[in-house]
């Protein structure tokens, strides 16, 4: 007996039925392109291994409309401290984005923890418009996706990296060559930098990054202080030894952090100093919590 494959063929060869594809037909895609450098730009962290076989993230940086390789840094695993620092060190050379794209990986979206991580924090306070492709649909993010595969195949052909600096040094190499050399087919035969440079740069429209509204239920441990997660790090606050081991609500509004108890009474407040992990004493302590140290002290 014939397959069912070869009864299909057959009776399509001769038209009597309609084809079906399991697959949408790449006539069917809609291209995104970006109408002005700096409008958006495409963040994303690929997999890669040393010569002795350690395993390492590269983190990659591309402008949306010139495909500009705006940077690229290696870490041994890519951190929410991380991104930022290689967001800030491509805005010094290139200038804000109105746009940043990224996936929903952890270093890039607080969302499935019901939260923001540094990088949202620090595009929201720029005026930054901060979005995230749809999960599992790579396809959002194809042109930083494909620059993946294009910087491996360079790396392939190279030595391979003894060390994070040696592979540093490739892809700044590779950087260099993409930006400035290279001439890309997307772009007519034109070299990313040519392009970004042809056209005005897009700028945050944003006036004012909007506030981030959380509230904690937490319990102040043994030695008078709680903790909170700012800017993906843990700060240290301390409430007062005569309140250890009592249930507070922490009512977080941004830096701004209020402390109460169950019940509604207003424990501390203050604002974060996103530069120390253990915050001071200072800040507005209300006025029974004063009395109540006054007292006893006498």
């Amino acid at each position: 007996m014939p397959s069912v494959a070869t009864v299909w063929r057959i009776l399509k060869r001769n038209g009597l039925i309609t084809p079906q594809p399991h697959k949408r037909p790449r006539c069917s895609f809609v291209r995104f392109e970006a109408q002005l450098p700096n409008q958006m730009w495409q963040c994303d962290s690929t997999p890669w291994q040393l010569a002795d076989g350690s395993q390492v993230e590269i983190l990659n940086l591309l402008d949306d409309h010139s495909r500009l390789f705006l940077n690229s840094r290696t870490f041994p695993t890519v951190k929410a401290a991380n991104v930022v620092q290689a967001f800030f060190s491509a805005s010094d050379s290139y200038g804000l984005p109105a746009a940043f794209l990224t996936d929903n990986a952890a270093v890039f979206s607080g969302g499935s923890r019901r939260g923001k991580v540094a990088l949202e924090l620090e595009l929201e306070r720029l005026g930054i418009e901060v979005k995230h492709s749809t999960p599992y649909h790579p396809q959002t993010c194809g042109k930083v996706e494909r620059l993946h595969q294009t910087l491996k195949r360079y790396l392939r052909k190279q030595a391979p990296a003894l060390s994070l600096a040696h592979l540093q040094l490739q892809l700044d190499a590779f950087r260099e060559y993409y930006n400035h050399h290279r001439p890309h087919r997307a772009l007519g035969r034109q070299t990313p930098l040519v392009v970004f440079n042809a056209r005005l740069k897009a700028r945050p429209i944003q006036p004012e990054a909007p506030t981030h509204y959380r509230v904690r239920r937490d319990r102040i441990d043994a030695t008078g202080k709680v903790t909170l997660r700012y800017l993906s790090k843990l700060r240290h606050i301390p409430v007062g030894a005569a309140h250890r081991n009592r249930k507070v609500v922490l009512l977080v509004a941004g830096a701004n952090v209020r402390i109460v108890t169950t019940d509604g009474v207003l424990l501390r407040e203050l604002t974060l100093d996103p530069n120390r992990s253990y915050q001071p004493l200072g800040g507005r302590w209300p006025v029974h919590y004063v009395l109540q140290q006054v007292s006893t002290m006498s």
